[in-house]
Parts: C-alpha cells; sequence; structure tokens
C-alpha cells in the first residue's frame, strides 16, 4: 500500500510544471481570443457544424458552455452544439502534453473529433430543416461563465487553481488506478474492454457523461496505463463535454430534449468508436 500511495503521489508531483504552464497558455489564449470565438459561432449561420466542430478542438475553459448558452436562446443550431460537444478538448491535452505523449497522437485525436464533430453536425442539422423548417427565435440568454472556469482572477492565479485541482484529481486517480490494478490484474482489466469493439466504447462513453473534468482525466490515464485502446479514448472524449451538458439542464427548457440531446451525443461517440475498433 505505501509503496502504490508513494508511487502514485511522484508521478503526479511530476507533472505539475508541466500541467502550470499548459494551463498558463490555455488562459492566455481564452483570455485573448473568448469573446472573438463567441461572436464567431453566433454569426455562422448554416455553416455552424463547421465553425463550431473546428473552434471546439482548441483548449478553451468553458467553451462547451457558451455554446450551450447560444444553443438555449436558440442563437446556434443543434448541430453546431452537438459539432462543439463532440470536439471540445480540456483536460485530456494538457495530461497528453505533460506525459511527452507523441504530438502526431495528439493532432490525430483533435482532428477526428473535430471532423466526427463537423460531419455529425451538418447531418443533424439537415434532419432538423426538414423537420421543423421554421425556427424559434429566442432572446439570449446570459450565464455568468466565470462561475464555471474561474477566469475572473487573472491568469496567474486561475492556472494556478486549475494546475492544483486537476494534480489532486489526477493523484486520487491515480491512485485508484493503481490499487485497481494491483488488486485485480492489469491484464484482467484490460481485457474486459480492450479489443472488445462493442463493450469498451459503451463502458468509455459512459464514462464520458462525467459532466466535469473528471471524464477526460479518468479516460487519458486509463489510455496512458495501457488499460483502453486508442478508439475506446475517442469514444469517451467524443461524448465528454465537459459542465456543458451540466448547464443544458439548467439553461434549456424541456428536461425530455436535454435527454435526448445527451442520447444522441453518446450515441455518436459510441458508434464512432466501435467504428474504428473495428478499422484500427
Amino acid at each position: 500500500m505505501v509503496e502504490i500511495f508513494t508511487e502514485a503521489i511522484m508521478d503526479s508531483i511530476k507533472l505539475l510544471p508541466f500541467l502550470f504552464v499548459t494551463y498558463l497558455i490555455m488562459e492566455y489564449i481564452e483570455h485573448k481570443t473568448k469573446e472573438k470565438t463567441k461572436e464567431t459561432i453566433k454569426k455562422s449561420g448554416k455553416y455552424g457544424p463547421l465553425i463550431g466542430g473546428i473552434l471546439g478542438i482548441f483548449p478553451q475553459c468553458g467553451f462547451s458552455v457558451s455554446a450551450t448558452n447560444l444553443y438555449a436562446a436558440r442563437v446556434i443550431t443543434l448541430g453546431t452544439l452537438i459539432a462543439v460537444y463532440l470536439s471540445t478538448s480540456d483536460e485530456m491535452l494538457p495530461i497528453f502534453l505533460s506525459e511527452a505523449v507523441p504530438i502526431t497522437t495528439i493532432l490525430t485525436i483533435l482532428a477526428i473529433k473535430a471532423v466526427v464533430g463537423i460531419i455529425a453536425g451538418f447531418v443533424i442539422d439537415m434532419f432538423v430543416r426538414l423537420k421543423h423548417k421554421k425556427a424559434e427565435k429566442e432572446k439570449i440568454i446570459d450565464l455568468c461563465e466565470k462561475e464555471h472556469c474561474h477566469c475572473e482572477h487573472g491568469i496567474i492565479r486561475s492556472s494556478i487553481k486549475h494546475t492544483i485541482n486537476i494534480f489532486l484529481f489526477i493523484l486520487l486517480i491515480t491512485i485508484v488506478l493503481n490499487l485497481v490494478i494491483n488488486l485485480i490484474g492489469e491484464e484482467a482489466i484490460a481485457g474486459v474492454v480492450k479489443n472488445q469493439p462493442i463493450l469498451g466504447p459503451i463502458i468509455a462513453g459512459i464514462i464520458g457523461l462525467i459532466p466535469n473534468c473528471a471524464a477526460s482525466v479518468i479516460l487519458a490515464q486509463l489510455y496512458l496505463e495501457n488499460v483502453i485502446s486508442f478508439a475506446t479514448l475517442i469514444s469517451g472524449l467524443l461524448v465528454g463535454a465537459g459542465v456543458g451538458i451540466a448547464v443544458l439542464f439548467k439553461m434549456n427548457k424541456g428536461i425530455k430534449q436535454n435527454l435526448k440531446i445527451v442520447a444522441l451525443l453518446y450515441g455518436i461517440g459510441v458508434i464512432a468508436g466501435m467504428l474504428l475498433e473495428l478499422i484500427l
């Protein structure tokens, strides 16, 4: 037990400088571009899924929250919202950079998320237009995004807060993973989801539904531990939309509609993962 805790603490501490630098860069990018990004996606019109899918891959705190607010106000389409959800990047990026994952692997993941998001978004909008020719317009509803990303105190303080939060979570996840792997065995765990073109993506998709950074942290750690495959990782990351899903239920009227959106997001992510399992 002592060895497991010691190893987890040491492994997590090694990530601290990399996490801080990454979050500092991410916060700087967000402060410089978030308003331009929001205005761009509002004006995207029928090209919304394309714009949302591309902008979603850039690491911006609360971007899925912005898209959710815009959708709740019917400023953007359902397809654009889904495109953003599918392509959104969060904790996976700093964790992978901290662990020196090959840049080609990271870019491949981001590209797959963007492509799946864009295609799914356009298909969804096509069906919505066929079903409803007239879209209702509502007054834009504002939501204080800062309560979700805590960016109001400057990039240094915000970066430190993000770093500490994710460090503690990574430490917890690492300890739990090490305990489980030690008790059950890595091969036994991997055998449950690895090389399982159906079960793996289904489980990863469920993890992805966790409405905060926990989803991508868990999935990234499982992938780095070689417990889940690349395709299974993609399933979970596609479904993971951060706090956007939680905000959806708060801001968008109609719980049935919100449940359908979540089911749609989950289905797309799982199916995409299954297809990748068969191809790779």
